[in-house]
């Protein structure tokens, strides 16, 4: 049922538009360009001495991980109110199967971001091996959240207007546009904070040969992704029973 319904997703994912999975290149691309103009050009933030656009798209990479994750998660009982009012099966699957589209849109973008390095004549280190293990951490946070927000969907569908303005804050509160190193040092513990900023300082600094990590914030963030994803769970598995009478 999993598969199934991973397939079903990733089926839809592009039905019907025009540029079909370039939208997937795509909108990294734009942010990417834009970020490199505004933060880059503009302000003059720090990229840790590598290409701001290539700095930018791994940063894009990482969010849209993220970010694409929570908005697949948390809408999918929701946009199922037809199979979970009428079929029973194990509500946890629908969140989980969002998961399959999403890597496969990670992948693609991964590919581009691979022919704009060579094509900038930059090569990663040893350091790429670990990308994998940032990229599942990224998943697990968003998917913590996503459980909590689908499952509080179900009742309260204020929560799809709240997500968007959230998503947004997180944007500009997180390193994907700029370097850790640019947030004055009295300010960065509390922007180590927020979870997401250590696993993007790590993610990018697994691609790209220049940069720092902070490694206990690293394993601060490592913590809270595995904590809120498997709370998630169990929060999801407690409100489920009465998901086919309210949606």
């Amino acid at each position: 049922l999993l598969v199934t319904l991973a397939a079903r997703d990733i089926k839809l994912r592009y039905r019907q538009t025009a540029l079909g999975a370039i939208w997937v290149v795509l909108q990294p691309l734009v942010a990417a360009g834009l970020f490199s103009f505004v933060f880059g050009r503009v302000a003059k933030l720090k990229s840790d001495g590598n290409d701001y656009f290539l700095f930018s798209f791994a940063g894009m990479l990482g969010w849209n991980l993220f970010s694409g994750a929570i908005t697949r998660s948390s809408g999918c009982l929701v946009g199922s109110a037809h199979l979970v009012s009428k079929v029973y099966f194990p509500r946890l699957i629908l969140p989980l199967s969002t998961v399959y589209s999403v890597i496969i849109d990670f992948l693609v973008a991964l590919v581009m971001l691979a022919v704009l390095m060579v094509t900038k004549s930059v090569s990663p280190g040893i350091e790429i091996l670990l990308l994998p293990v940032w990229s599942l951490l990224l998943l697990m946070l968003a998917l913590g959240i996503g459980l909590y927000a689908s499952a509080l969907m179900v009742t309260y569908r204020d929560v799809q207007h709240v997500l968007p303005v959230v998503s947004q804050f997180l944007l500009y509160a997180s390193p994907v546009a700029y370097s850790v190193s640019s947030v004055p040092e009295s300010m960065r513990a509390y922007f180590y904070l927020n979870p997401i900023s250590g696993l993007l300082a790590a993610f990018r600094w697994s691609i790209l040969p220049k940069g720092e990590v902070a490694w206990g914030y690293v394993a601060y963030a490592a913590v809270v992704a595995v904590v809120l994803f498997i709370s998630g769970a169990f929060a999801f598995k407690k409100m489920e029973r009465k998901f086919a009478d309210v949606i």
